[in-house]
């Protein structure tokens, strides 16, 4: 039912005409805008784990979190394991290789703009709703001195960004992820390949480094086993957030009852009934179910947002989480 009122929600009309697109697409000015909404949000929450600190950050332990730095001669008290046995070889003399601590943090975001993005009864459109969401998460990433890198899907483009600390290169994120707002206009160019969240989170893997905190903000609409892969591998070594995006109307399923519904030319009448209305309610509550549970198991931290939530109150919670995983090795 979900996919079929997708198609039904009436679009407001450009804002070239005079008429208001506010909660249909997610301006860049808007999430530009988000900035200041930002400055009380922070990345990343202290937590008690079994290794050293890693700059302004505490390591996840899910790796070195040491970058290389030089070879010099061993000393009293080096890490046998940091002999480079070349240099070693070569000169006749023991030298270490040196490590030094990252200073900072990667911050990945995968933003969903695919097509059951563009819905909503409330407030917004999922897709406007994430997209707030994602620019909060990006702006903080920010303030922290953390690197942000980007992967923008809609089911016509797919955009990666790797990490970057510049603050035009935030601003080409944003815009992206604007552009991926607007609803699809027509079928997909037939010399595009499909793209599909799967494919997406398959990119975001490839590029992430170990030791990275990751947010995925989605609505996990067909959320399979095909799925599972990439983001389980991603949170192997990683911190993992998954921000789950749905409109009330998903959640609270209309009274029984006769309704219309319209693309803005077409208007068609579908009929509620009780038993139609529990069918509705129990597919999110088994989606959301499932995909709990694959959190659970992985130690992903699994947040909620609705379109008609305050959006900077759900991302600073988000922010804050340790994550399961680590609140385990505590």
């Amino acid at each position: 039912m979900q996919a079929a009122l997708s198609k039904h929600v009436i679009p407001a009309p450009d804002a070239a005409t005079g008429n208001d697109r506010s909660g249909i697409v997610a301006r860049p000015s808007e999430l530009i805008a988000l900035r200041h909404a930002a400055r009380g949000l922070s990345i990343g929450k202290p937590i008690r784990v079994e290794s050293a600190l890693a700059g302004p950050h505490l390591s996840p332990f899910r790796g070195r979190g040491l970058d290389f730095e030089e070879v010099r001669s061993y000393q009293a008290g080096d890490d046998v394991r940091n002999i480079d046995w070349r240099v070693t070889a070569r000169t006749g003399r023991v030298h270490s290789k040196v490590f030094h601590e990252e200073r900072e943090r990667p911050v990945w975001l995968l933003y969903d703009g695919g097509p059951t993005m563009h819905f909503g009864t409330r407030v917004c459109f999922k897709s406007v709703a994430a997209a707030r969401a994602a620019a909060l998460i990006a702006w903080s990433a920010q303030r922290a001195g953390d690197r942000l890198g980007a992967v923008v899907y809609s089911s016509a483009s797919l955009s990666v960004w790797s990490p970057a600390a510049r603050e035009n290169h935030l601003l080409r994120v944003l815009g992206a992820i604007s552009r991926a707002t607007h609803a699809e206009t027509g079928p997909v160019p037939p010399d595009l390949p499909p793209t599909t969240l799967r494919t997406a989170l398959e990119r975001l893997r490839e590029r992430v480094r170990a030791g990275s905190r990751v947010f995925v903000v989605s609505d996990f609409y067909g959320f399979d086993a095909s799925w599972q892969k990439p983001l389980s591998d991603l949170a192997r070594r990683n911190q993992v957030d998954c921000l789950l995006v749905a409109d009330r109307l998903e959640v609270e399923a209309p009274r029984p009852g006769r309704y219309r519904v319209s693309d803005g030319s077409n208007v068609r009448s579908i009929a509620t009934s009780a038993r139609s209305r529990s069918a509705f309610v129990r597919d999110f509550e088994d989606r959301r179910a499932g995909l709990s549970d694959f959190c659970r198991k992985r130690g992903v931290s699994l947040h909620d947002l609705r379109t008609d939530d305050d959006v900077a109150s759900r991302v600073a919670a988000a922010l804050r989480a340790a994550g399961p995983s680590a609140r385990r090795r505590a």
